[in-house]
């Protein structure tokens, strides 16, 4: 299965709005499996489509790695749309293979729903809590051109920017393939 370089923070396809999917042909599913061998081979839990260059409205999810949720099986959405939100919200620390090396607490909704369509296009909804929901939301706000980063307190910006723009000018060390500077 081939590996794709990933797209890091700086590049223009991260902040664009992902198209939507209208339909699944043999390439798009040599896509998805190629989304999730890159994140798998990069340790990561989640990864959506433009982390790898495709502007198309899909993310996949592997969580089972994690303790606890060694049981939820791999997921892929497409076209998704968060429908609910919870009013409890919990604080955790996010990273993001597009922001190598950086980590930061990040308040989200503890449980969502969530609209998608399968490889089959079938419409289906699922509902999803602590990290499964934190991890759907986090790709979800890839789809929209949203990074963790922007959902952080301007303190934690300032802490934070020396380290952005060093992801940007490509100065670091990652030990997976990234994509050229676009």
């Amino acid at each position: 299965m081939s590996i794709l370089p990933i797209t890091i923070y700086g590049d223009r396809i991260l902040r664009e709005k992902t198209k939507p999917v209208t339909d699944v042909d043999i390439q798009t599913i040599k896509e998805i499996k190629a989304m999730f061998a890159t994140m798998r081979n990069a340790n990561g839990i989640g990864l959506a489509a433009n982390q790898v260059g495709l502007n198309k409205s899909i993310f996949v999810i592997d969580v089972s790695p994690v303790e606890g949720y060694e049981k939820i099986k791999p997921i892929v959405m497409i076209n998704p749309k968060i429908i609910l939100t919870s009013d409890d919200k919990i604080q955790m620390e996010e990273g993001c293979l597009s922001v190598p090396n950086l980590r930061a607490e990040v308040i989200r909704p503890k449980e969502i729903k969530v609209k998608y369509q399968d490889t089959d296009m079938n419409e289906l909804t699922l509902e999803a809590d602590e990290l499964f929901a934190r991890v759907i939301q986090h790709e979800y706000d890839h789809l929209l051109g949203v990074f963790f980063t922007d959902k952080i307190s301007e303190e934690q910006k300032k802490q934070v920017k020396k380290e952005l723009n060093r992801i940007k000018s490509r100065k670091i060390d990652v030990d997976y393939p990234i994509a050229d500077k676009d």
